[in-house]
């Protein structure tokens, strides 16, 4: 077949261009990783963005991973505890930091998977002191910090972090923290999957129904795949945090300088 029919052959086959309800404009943000300086920023940004826009529902979607390694976990969750901007709705899934968390809080033999992934910087951050000496030290003293994070967890934090979703879905997008296991309905996905995975759903050419939205493999810039985007900029190093913005068919990012 000349190229110029095969090219027509394709356009002709391939689905309309991914979508989100009309009337409706989402904000998915990447992972926060305690930089709740970042988040405000951003959400300021994305409170100019939605001004210019005709949509009467403005939905955010935090992609998980609010905790650990910047120096603001406590403060990231003290202001999504609280209601979302005037006009926003917001939809909190779980990421990987966050099922950390919780493993070490209800077992301090637990500990160390979540300090070896920057969970010190989160006991920092709620007052537990010694936290980096924490990897070393012998069970005693692990226990004594997840009684001393226990008791300055405010209930709040503790209800938001234990009623987090795992999916979100949205038009043609799904919205999960790490991804999905490639060939698996959406439906009958493992949690460890979608807090987890990286390949062989990173490295996956196959359509999945949906394009899937995540975070949790960092990229320098914000990848857009046929099946799949990536949002996860590093904001706790880099400082750049980022949000896709899904109108229509339309496909933009807001993201804070470095």
């Amino acid at each position: 077949m000349p190229f110029a029919r095969l090219a027509a052959a394709l356009r002709g086959a391939a689905r309309r261009p991914p979508r989100v309800p009309d009337g409706l404009v989402v904000y998915a943000i990447g992972d926060v990783h305690g930089r709740d300086d970042r988040l405000r920023e951003l959400e300021g940004m994305l409170r100019a963005d939605a001004a210019r826009r005709s949509a009467a529902r403005r939905l955010v979607v935090m992609l998980g991973d609010y905790v650990d390694r910047g120096p603001g976990s406590r403060a990231v969750l003290d202001h999504l505890c609280a209601p979302p901007p005037p006009g926003f709705e917001r939809a909190c899934l779980a990421g990987n930091h966050e099922q950390l968390m919780l493993a070490f809080l209800d077992d301090p033999g637990e500990a160390a998977p979540w300090l070896a992934n920057g969970g010190a910087a989160t006991l920092a951050s709620y007052g537990v002191a010694g936290t980096e000496a924490l990897r070393a030290a012998p069970p005693a003293a692990v226990l004594r910090a997840r009684e001393a994070l226990r008791a300055a967890l405010p209930a709040a934090h503790l209800a938001f972090l234990r009623g987090l979703g795992r999916m979100r879905r949205e038009g043609d997008y799904l919205f999960v923290h790490a991804g999905i296991r490639p060939g698996v309905a959406p439906g009958d996905q493992v949690e460890d999957d979608l807090l987890w995975i990286r390949r062989p759903f990173l490295s996956s050419n196959s359509d999945h129904g949906c394009v899937v939205v995540h975070g949790h493999s960092i990229v320098e810039e914000p990848e857009i795949h046929p099946n799949r985007i990536a949002i996860d900029t590093g904001a706790y190093a880099s400082g750049v945090l980022t949000a896709l913005a899904l109108d229509g068919e339309r496909v933009e990012f807001l993201r804070t300088a470095p």
